[in-house]
């Protein structure tokens, strides 16, 4: 499957339900069809185990102005969800030179304004005790909270909170 994409249209690696590469497509593509596509984030722990957890600016294609504890992106063609968690850590919070422990991949088939979105998300988690720069067309502000705040945050339905990042978090901190 290939996709022509209008300029500033990111290409990215589209899969099948599987998780299978099966081409690449346009972003705006992939989210205005419900095409499957990859992610990959990373949980950021402070030394005393707290997580980060940022608020998405309003100007983001989906979830705008969202809660998450997963900073991360699309997986572009030909790359691994490790190298797209490294590079989107990087670009988002400053964060660089770690190590990735994987921590979940889920399925998520869900939607967004209306429409269907599907995302294989892979979720990896590292440490971190240096300053955070955040990317000024991603993140508006964000917090290192305890476990039990984060978990608290999350039993609320109404705390908007990227949906498969909530799903994921509820796997991997056994909500």
């Amino acid at each position: 499957m290939t996709s022509a994409a209008q300029p500033d249209d990111e290409i990215v690696a589209v899969f099948d339900q599987a998780g299978n590469p099966t081409g690449v497509a346009a972003r705006s593509r992939v989210y205005a069809e419900g095409l499957w596509h990859a992610s990959a984030g990373v949980l950021l722990r402070s030394p005393d185990e707290r997580i980060y957890v940022h608020r998405r600016t309003d100007t983001k294609a989906v979830f705008a102005g969202h809660h998450d504890c997963l900073a991360g992106g699309v997986v572009d063609p030909g790359e691994s969800p490790e190298a797209t968690a490294l590079r989107e850590v990087a670009e988002e919070l400053g964060v660089t030179g770690v190590s990735l422990a994987a921590i979940a991949r889920i399925s998520w088939d869900g939607s967004w304004n209306g429409r269907p979105l599907r995302c294989h998300l892979h979720a990896f988690e590292t440490r971190w005790a240096g300053p955070l720069v955040h990317q000024p067309t991603e993140i508006a502000d964000g917090w290192w909270w305890t476990e039990q705040q984060l978990r608290d945050h999350l039993a609320d339905p109404e705390w908007p909170f990227v949906p498969d990042s909530r799903i994921l978090l509820g796997h991997y901190l056994r909500l």
